[in-house]
């Protein structure tokens, strides 16, 4: 288990969830994934909790903001990725077809974050670090271990990521005639595009790894979630599952 210490530009480096009841979320994945929790307060007086495998940090779970609650807004996993200038890359997606949703803004001396809207769609944070890195373990179980946007417009989405980010991309052809594109990154792949569900929504999947696929699945049923994706070996990807909190946030699993 070695901690991270650096992400590359362009490189998912976090994920933290918003829900609308912390303490159950915490409740919940501390029984998926056995994290451990330390609680902080925010401006409003209210608290999040920044979640650790042993004693590394891999998430927070936060309150959502008085706007997703008065919509009555299900849990959201958010998705960041590594910037060394968060302004920079605010304009830029701009530029290149995206939207600014919020920011860029510093917080406190932890780093600068904005959120875009990707061309194609999908939320994605940015993340300039200061003395917050990133998740401290990756693709280790209980943490971060990959992501990919699913997209209306998947050609769309690579061509604004390659603009920001200089990403490199490998195509591998689906057998429904489609592709699931890699960016990448000094040879390694580090997050997927892949064509939405007709009807669907741009969105991130975002996974975390577990070391027993089947038996972090029960948890998650045990613990009041629902399977969305019953566990399943491929030999392409590896043994993967989605579960639903009892909040309404979807994340998958990835045994590794």
């Amino acid at each position: 288990m070695t901690a991270r210490k650096h992400y590359a530009s362009g490189e998912p480096c976090w994920a933290d969830l918003q829900t609308r009841d912390v303490p159950a979320a915490k409740d919940f994945y501390g029984k998926v994934f056995g994290w451990t929790f330390k609680d902080l307060p925010t401006p409003d007086g209210r608290s999040y909790s920044q979640a650790f495998v042993k004693d590394q940090l891999v998430a927070v779970i936060a309150p959502q903001n008085p706007r997703q609650e008065a919509a009555g807004t299900h849990g959201q996993w958010n998705i960041y990725i590594a910037a060394t200038d968060t302004e920079e890359i605010a304009a830029d997606a701009v530029h290149a077809g995206g939207k600014l949703q919020f920011g860029p803004e510093a917080v406190a001396d932890t780093g600068v974050l904005a959120f875009i809207e990707a061309a194609g769609g999908g939320t994605t944070g940015i993340w300039q670090a200061g003395t917050h890195v990133g998740s401290h373990l990756f693709n280790e179980p209980g943490a971060l271990a990959w992501a990919e946007l699913l997209t209306p417009e998947p050609q769309a989405a690579v061509a604004f990521f390659q603009q920001l980010f200089g990403h490199e991309v490998t195509e591998y052809p689906q057998d429904d005639g489609g592709s699931y594109s890699t960016l990448m990154i000094n040879g390694d792949e580090v997050a997927g595009i892949v064509p939405a569900e007709e009807g669907d929504d741009a969105a991130w999947q975002i996974y975390f790894g577990v070391s027993d696929l089947r038996k972090a699945a029960e948890a998650a049923v045990a613990a009041g979630g629902e399977l969305l994706v019953e566990p399943e070996d491929k030999p392409e990807t590896g043994s993967l599952a989605t579960i639903q909190d009892p909040q309404g946030g979807v994340l998958s699993l990835i045994q590794v």
